[in-house]
């Protein structure tokens, strides 16, 4: 029983700390982010999305659901892709060139004027973060940047940036997984009320 106790009370302090990191969010940057992925899908250009690890993982999830769930369920045809999904060319980079270059290598292939960049970093600071960020500005690709912890190099570099002031990796990927769900679901329920 007590060891029941002990799970429940660290449960409830940890969704606690979860809603406090989301909500203490920058509100207007979540609208400004939803605003700007409306544009860039209605412009037919491209979003691009990239993160290391467990952001590699969030990353890979918005082409699931912004690519299906939102053209199910708007007028919307986003162009998605993530760059931290396909491990072949990720390990080739890195193996031939650096690991720093993994996102900037494939952004010089794709990258157009107009299109869009989100990425998903907890440190804000990994030099694959830190390249890609710098190619995109140079591109004038506009960035959104969701951070976590201090919110690093990629809180004050990006153009739209959504930082989540949590010092665990876990509430801050949580958080933006969260966050990422939100938006579409924001996006849908505010394109129904504006048509």
């Amino acid at each position: 029983m007590r060891h029941k106790n002990n799970i429940k009370n660290f449960l409830v302090n940890y969704l606690q700390n979860l809603n406090t990191s989301i909500l203490k969010s920058d509100i207007k940057n979540i609208e400004r982010a939803a605003m700007e992925i409306k544009k860039v899908s209605e412009k037919k250009n491209t979003i691009f999305v990239c993160g290391n690890g467990g952001s590699a993982a969030i990353s890979n999830h918005y082409v699931c659901d912004y690519s299906k769930f939102l053209r199910q369920h708007s007028n919307l045809k986003p162009k998605v892709i993530s760059l931290s999904s396909s491990m072949e060319t990720i390990t080739a980079v890195a193996n031939d060139f650096s690991y720093d270059k993994v996102f900037k290598y494939q952004a010089e292939s794709l990258f157009e004027k107009n299109d869009l960049l989100i990425i998903i970093s907890s440190s804000g600071n990994s030099k694959n973060i830190q390249e890609v960020l710098k190619y995109a500005k140079k591109k004038k690709v506009k960035t959104i940047g969701f951070s976590g912890f201090d919110g690093g190099y990629l809180k004050k570099n990006c153009n739209i940036s959504i930082h989540v002031n949590a010092k665990n990796y876990g509430i801050s990927e949580d958080a933006h997984h969260i966050l990422m769900h939100m938006i579409l679901q924001y996006l849908v329920d505010y394109l129904k009320k504006n048509k």
